[in-house]
């Protein structure tokens, strides 16, 4: 990577390895369980992986790991080929000698130094020459849209603006992988929004890998390549934000990522690769599709929850006593606007309260008959014995 570049090199050849993760465990003195259990994963050249989850989920000890400020108690890490760690042979270069960049939290601009000076502190500390030193700050100053504030002092830099300068301080070394410890988490809502695009036109600008921890799933999902997401030391699942959203493979990241309704239904029909269709509890003729990952299946005949994300539910009032094939029908007990829709509190028939997402161009008042029509497949399927506990 280099600062000086504008476009990153286009080539057929398969994205090579930028840093690997192999089988680390971490225990913290004291701790009663391991904050990391045996994880593995890579990070690609050119690409961002995000570590999602919960506090305490062990995403943040895992960043520290690589970036060399904490010491796995077994497992690998490598970037590229040379090996950053071996815990067999108690290998571990320090900090300094892994050539990693690092936006932490709160982003540590000293206040009695310029703009230019923080930049060039970790250059400073490696004792470049000062024509190269200078170079390389307006370079990074530019490409963070900090060019012409390299004689500002720290305290009168807004909070984005200091933000910018923490990503030139960490990008200035021009590093191998670029580590991101919750950056974003101390700006306001539409800084948070500006400063997303900006680190993704960045990202693809300089093609630099990219680990990134967050518990904001809103970041994860729109600023990454692949999602690890985590919980109690594990990743649960990983892959591509899409994947993640919508063939979730427990319960922890259906409720994670994004927001789930669950309806109840019972499986009329199934395959063994987990395909099924499900008959909505409540309605006289409505059948959806979705997938079961349960490595055993469900029968046909069995009680199940059928997660359903919002957007995939169509809301409209309701015309005549039944609800037409494919639909069922509702009561709205309350109607919030939030601005860009309106949400409502639902009594959905055979369902109990539901809460479902609806256009503001198309109202629908409190206290009256609705029906729901739900999209007709790529849903999910969970085991339930909701049926017994109404017995």
């Amino acid at each position: 990577m280099s600062l000086a570049a504008s476009k990153p090199t286009v080539s057929a050849a398969p994205a090579k390895v930028a840093v690997r993760l192999a089988g680390l465990w971490k225990t913290y003195p004291g701790g009663a369980s391991p904050a990391v259990k045996d994880l593995s994963l890579d990070v690609l050249h050119g690409e961002i992986v995000t570590l999602l989850g919960p506090s305490g989920c062990g995403k943040t000890t895992t960043l520290r790991m690589v970036a060399g400020l904490e010491t796995p108690d077994a497992g690998d890490i490598f970037f590229g080929e040379q090996a950053v760690v071996i815990s067999s042979r108690r290998i571990s270069l320090p900090p300094n000698k892994r050539n990693v960049g690092m936006v932490f939290q709160s982003y540590a601009i000293w206040p009695h130094m310029t703009v230019a000076q923080n930049v060039a502190f970790p250059l400073k500390a490696r004792r470049f020459p000062k024509n190269e030193i200078k170079d390389r700050v307006l370079r990074a100053l530019d490409l963070v849209g900090l060019a012409g504030y390299e004689d500002r002092p720290g305290p009168l830099l807004s909070g984005g603006q200091q933000q910018r300068v923490a990503f030139a301080r960490a990008l200035v070394t021009e590093p191998r992988v670029l580590l991101l410890d919750e950056p974003f988490s101390n700006l306001d809502a539409k800084l948070r929004e500006q400063m997303r695009i900006s680190v993704k036109l960045l990202q693809k600008r300089l093609h630099i890998a990219m680990l990134f921890v967050t518990h904001d799933q809103i970041e994860a999902l729109s600023l990454s390549n692949r999602i690890a997401l985590m919980n109690f030391g594990v990743v649960q699942q990983q892959g591509d934000p899409r994947l993640l959203y919508e063939k979730p493979v427990n319960e922890f990241v259906r409720d994670f990522v994004g927001r789930t309704l669950l309806f109840r239904g019972t499986v009329q029909s199934s395959n063994p690769s987990g395909q099924m269709a499900i008959a909505l509890a409540g309605a006289r003729d409505c059948v959806v599709f979705g997938r079961c990952y349960n490595p055993g299946g469900m029968k046909n005949g069995a009680s199940v929850y059928i997660g359903v994300r919002p957007e995939d539910v169509d809301i409209q009032a309701a015309l005549g006593a039944d609800a037409p094939a494919g639909m069922i029908g509702g009561i709205t007990q309350a109607a919030l606007f939030v601005g860009e829709r309106i949400e409502y509190q639902v009594e959905v028939d055979g369902q109990g309260m539901i809460m479902i997402y609806g256009e503001r161009h198309k109202p629908v008042d409190e206290g009256s008959k609705v029906w729901l029509k739900l999209r007709p497949e790529g849903h999910t399927a969970w085991a339930s014995d909701w049926s017994h506990k109404e017995e």
